[in-house]
């Protein structure tokens, strides 16, 4: 297939989704004990509530979001030493626009920029590194945000900024790994999951290669997977396949993308200019051992922890907000008390409703509590009622 529309073409969806309901029903689930699948990226939660994938997959087939928006898994902490760093004088701040809206314990940026902070929504840190050039008074910190998808552009622009001379730029290194946090949820004895849907862009850069510690030490079988609905559809159909021959492996639907060894100049960029950290501390899941990247020794003058005194203070997570047990996959968005009344995308308690890959606001955005969400979910109450009665 060459062109979109191939990827959303209704009569193989309708055969995919025929398929699956028949694999899954050869393996023995229902509606009472769905199979669980976690789709790891933001991307995909978006792409599935967007275009309905959820509400057509068999009751028996149950879509669980994991932590892979990088803008939700950021701690509080980290949010308030941005702003910290921000509020400095003689700083100029660059981040992008999802961070601007997320709360941290006092203000997000945006309302440091509305109080004066010099906060600047940039596309690229290229961008970043053109203000420091434009503005050689002042110093130029950029936050560096996401998984192994945005660290080999901060990696690149950290070298570039060495070749040029640039010596007024900095990076607030917050990026993070993917399979440290997978390993981090199988750990969870609260989460229950038969398999993965693994991320396509991050794979795009490391490949296939690393998840295989997903699918041999803790035996779960993880497909990589593109954005459009042929695309996720045909995932979840490759890994019922893998659980009906027996099979636990990790596969790639997205190989018109994604190579096994993923992107040589961007994985030598990043081994260059980051080294990864003994633990950072996720959202939702606390301190998880290496799985958080921070900037060399070699190149520490474009550290802005190391050039600027950075608080670094642990903050707990606002008692209203469950984006933590969301992240995890223990809860779905409109089980949190707050979701969409208190916690809007206008007035985000929690990151979940910030971002544009964020869970929350999938939910929000596309206006709906799915049918069989509430099924479900009455199902649940009904349960609950009946054994109250007896």
């Amino acid at each position: 297939m060459k062109y979109v529309k191939e990827f959303r073409d209704p009569h193989k969806v309708q055969g995919l989704v025929k398929e699956i309901d028949e694999l899954s029903k050869k393996l023995g689930y229902n509606s009472d004990r769905p199979l669980k699948i976690m789709e790891v990226c933001g991307g995909h939660t978006h792409s599935i509530f967007k275009y309905g994938i959820e509400e057509v997959l068999p009751n028996n087939v149950e879509l669980i979001h994991g932590p892979g928006c990088p803008v939700c898994v950021m701690p509080r902490g980290r949010l308030d030493d941005a702003i910290a760093l921000a509020e400095k004088p003689n700083v100029i701040f660059t981040t992008f626009g999802d961070a601007m809206r997320v709360p941290g314990s006092q203000k997000s940026l945006l309302q440091a920029k509305a109080q004066g902070a010099d906060i600047r929504m940039v596309y690229s840190p290229l961008d970043s590194l053109k203000i420091a050039k434009e503005n050689p008074e002042k110093e130029i910190i950029f936050f560096g945000l996401g998984f192994e998808t945005t660290a080999p552009s901060a990696a690149l622009t950290i070298l570039q900024a060495e070749t040029e001379g640039i010596e007024n730029f900095s990076i607030f290194s917050n990026h993070v790994l993917v399979v440290p946090a997978l390993e981090a949820l199988l750990s969870n004895p609260d989460l229950e999951l038969q398999g993965f849907v693994g991320p396509g862009h991050v794979s795009m850069v490391i490949g296939t290669e690393p998840y295989r510690v997903i699918s041999e030490k803790y035996q779960k079988p993880l497909v990589v997977s593109g954005f459009e609905p042929l695309d996720i559809l045909q995932s979840i159909w490759m890994l019922l396949q893998q659980m009906l021959e027996g099979r636990c492996e990790v596969e790639n639907q997205y190989s018109r993308v994604v190579k096994e060894g993923g992107n040589k100049v961007a994985l030598e960029a990043m081994g260059k200019v980051f080294e990864v950290r003994d633990k950072f501390e996720w959202r939702g899941l606390g301190d998880i051992p290496e799985s958080g990247l921070k900037i060399t020794d070699a190149y520490g003058c474009f550290d802005a922890e190391i050039k600027f005194c950075v608080p670094n203070k642990k903050v707990a997570d606002a008692k209203a907000c469950q984006c933590g047990e969301i992240l995890k996959g223990v809860l779905k968005p409109w089980q949190c008390k707050v979701f969409g009344t208190a916690c809007t995308p206008e007035n985000p308690i929690g990151t979940c409703m910030v971002s544009s890959e964020g869970a929350c606001a999938a939910y929000y955005k596309y206006g709906r509590l799915f049918k069989k969400e509430e099924g479900r979910r009455k199902k649940e109450e009904d349960k609950v009622f009946s054994l109250n009665m007896k």
